[in-house]
């Protein structure tokens, strides 16, 4: 049996286990039958976590396919309210995460307990690192898009069409098409971005090791990145998915971009893995 608690940050869901619980076992396979969506718990990821102080603890990120990812802001989000909620915290206190991109501090805004367990979280999200770049999907089609590190690859591919699609494709296959591209020996994330206004933006998401999902933190760090050093957007940025609103803080190319946005304890329970 392994115990487990289900989180989500706007629809992203995730599920933590500490390492003490997966211990012995093989975590890309544990995470491939707690996250399949019919026949085990259902998640887009599994965040194996081991505490290492009072307010800081390390995460492993396995991909519901199994693979490892650097870093999820909203799985790290996910983790922080977890944190927060385990240690009986409050809104002012300071969480420190190690992920595999490094550090990150996450910073407990409000917590509401009026209707289950939401934690809004500020969360260092790193210094993203970008530049334009063309790909070539197998087809011959030319996509133009901007390149973006949060410590996890993206491809940012600005669209005009409120479909997202790219040259008549929809977005859901280009976003296949350009993750599994050999431009990308380790495969990418793929988002694609509808400016609404200087303050707003609408973005889907092609997820690495999860295909189409509902919100993406890391993902709406990148977006947000190619909106605002590219696109003539403004900080603070809204930043819509379907699985609701995020907000993006950036000063501009050197500097860490903070991302805001909730993050909610859904369940707790023992799985038979």
């Amino acid at each position: 049996m392994i115990p487990f608690t289900k989180a989500h940050a706007c629809g992203n869901d995730f599920l933590i286990v500490t390492e003490e619980s997966a211990r012995g076992r093989d975590w890309a396979e544990l995470a491939r039958l707690l996250c399949a969506r019919n026949t085990g718990v259902g998640a887009d990821g599994v965040e194996f976590f081991a505490w290492t102080g009072p307010a800081s603890g390390r995460i492993r990120l396995h991909n519901a396919d199994g693979s490892i990812a650097e870093i999820s802001g909203n799985g790290t989000r996910c983790v922080a309210a977890w944190m927060a909620e385990a240690r009986g915290l409050q809104a002012g206190a300071e969480l420190h995460i190690e992920t595999d991109a490094g550090a990150r501090i996450c910073h407990v805004n409000a917590i509401n307990t009026a209707d289950g367990y939401t934690v809004e979280v500020t969360a260092g999200m790193g210094v993203p690192v970008f530049a334009p770049r063309t790909v070539t999907m197998p087809a011959g089609v030319q996509v133009q898009g901007v390149e973006v590190s949060t410590g996890n690859p993206h491809f940012v591919i600005v669209v005009d069409n409120a479909e997202f699609k790219v040259d008549g494709q929809a977005w859901q296959s280009v976003g296949q098409q350009i993750c599994f591209l050999p431009d990308f020996p380790y495969q990418t994330n793929v988002e694609f971005l509808r400016v609404v206004s200087p303050t707003e933006i609408e973005i889907r998401i092609f997820e690495r090791g999860v295909g189409p999902t509902t919100s993406s933190g890391t993902g709406s760090s990148a977006t947000a990145t190619a909106a605002l050093a590219l696109n003539g957007c403004q900080s603070p940025l809204t930043v819509v998915a379907p699985g609701g609103a995020q907000t993006v803080a950036w000063d501009g190319a050197g500097m860490e971009l903070k991302l805001t946005g909730p993050a909610t304890l859904i369940s707790r329970g023992e799985a038979w893995v």
